[in-house]
This record gives C-alpha cells, structure tokens and sequence, in this order.
C-alpha cells in the first residue's frame, strides 16, 4: 500500500463516515490522527468529497456511539455548510455499481455504503480515501496515512 507522505497541493480525496466519526469523537483513538491528517489535507488545499449515504451513516453512528444528537445534527450542519468538502448525491446509476461490486465480492463484508462510495469515487475519478474502514484499501485506494508525528 502507497502511504504519501507529501500530500500534493491539489488533491481529490474521498471522506468516509469511520473518518468523520474520527475526527468529531475526542475519545476515539485515532481522533489525534484523523485531526492531524485534516489539517494536512486542510493545508493542502485538498478538495473533500462524501456523499450523502456517508452523511446519514455518520450521523447514526455518532447517535448510536456516542449518544450525542447535538454533535450529530452538528456534523451534518457543518458538512451542508462546509466550503471545503462537496457533499455529492449518490445516483441511481451508482447504486446499481455499487450493488455489483457487493455481488461480484461476496467474499467481503463490504457495506452497501461503501460500495456506494467506491461507485461515486469511480465516477468522479478520485484515487485517495481519508478513512480507517479497511474496505477501502482491500478495493484498492490509496488509503491516506496521518502526518508522522
């Protein structure tokens, strides 16, 4: 797996719910991480990119972790708002791909929002992930590493 160290000035990178939870969870593990490597893409100049799936997935998770409904409906505020991640409305057409590749790779336990996300990222032609769900490596993105610190 291809880990940058160097993030280029302009780069298309894919936002996934494990990496918003990361970063809106302070008692995560990896939320230092997903912080660090947000304010890389953030210095980078890096264009963000999620889908609303990702959207309703992140907010059930941060409601069902963290039992949190202001930090929820916050995130989903802040993502509406944000002038740095475009939220992108997955089509018909990427539901249909993302249905299948969950057919053609029952021997994973891909998501049907992930493989949304891989169908959206696919169309838009976008190589990068910000996330800590290993589906996306086993697709094969490059999954970005936070800065070493």
């Amino acid at each position: 797996m291809h880990h940058p160290r160097r993030l280029s000035p302009v780069r298309d990178v894919f936002v996934d719910t494990s990496a918003f939870a990361a970063v809106a969870a302070d008692n995560d593990n990896r939320h230092a991480d997903a912080l660090a490597l947000l304010n890389e893409l953030t210095s980078a100049h890096a264009r963000l990119f999620t889908t609303n799936l990702v959207l309703v997935e992140t907010h059930a998770l941060v409601l069902a972790r963290l039992r949190r409904p202001d930090l929820a409906a916050r995130i989903i505020t802040e993502l509406y708002n944000s002038k740095q991640t475009l939220l992108v409305r997955a089509t018909e057409a990427d539901e249909r791909r993302a249905l299948a590749i969950l057919t053609r790779y029952q021997d994973k336990t891909f998501s049907f929002t992930d493989t949304t996300s891989f169908a959206v990222m696919e169309r838009l032609g976008i190589q990068h992930a910000f996330s800590f769900d290993s589906d996306f490596q086993q697709y094969g993105w490059v999954v970005l590493q936070p800065p070493t610190r």
